[in-house]
């Protein structure tokens, strides 16, 4: 079954802007043309997921697109392609690690900024009433 470029932005929720913008950028070299309209097959958009996927996760477009071309060559450098992806793992791991992190400290204080500013108040409220008397 094939789709219309309008078909694919609806599908992948993405604007068919953006999906030119992807074939300009050379990220689409696999979609076939007739008649000079764009016409997407099923693996077509299970690549643009990816492409969204690793754009979402902080992969450069230009990184994108040499992923895209070592994985449509041969086998030999379907190898760099897979590189390229346990490389990005390895960065988005370190990204996950460190918003974990950043949300472990955020839960802390949620937790524990209440009690922090009661006694705060109360002691300041004990100072005050001790410069009344």
């Amino acid at each position: 079954m094939s789709f219309t470029i309008s078909q694919v932005a609806q599908r992948t929720g993405l604007t068919i802007h953006t999906i030119r913008y992807y074939d300009k950028e050379g990220l689409l070299p696999f979609v076939d043309r007739m008649n000079g309209a764009r016409v997407f097959q099923e693996q077509d958009i299970d690549w643009i997921d990816l492409i969204c996927c690793l754009k979402q996760t902080g992969m450069p477009i230009k990184d994108i697109r040499i992923l895209i071309r070592h994985c449509m060559d041969h086998d030999a450098v379907l190898e760099k392609g897979l590189q390229i992806l346990i490389r990005h793992r390895e960065n988005v791991e370190a990204q996950l690690k460190s918003l974990q992190d950043s949300l472990n400290t955020i839960n802390y204080k949620i937790q524990h900024l209440p009690r922090m500013y009661r006694e705060k108040f109360s002691s300041e409220a004990a100072v005050a009433a001790g410069k009344d008397e």
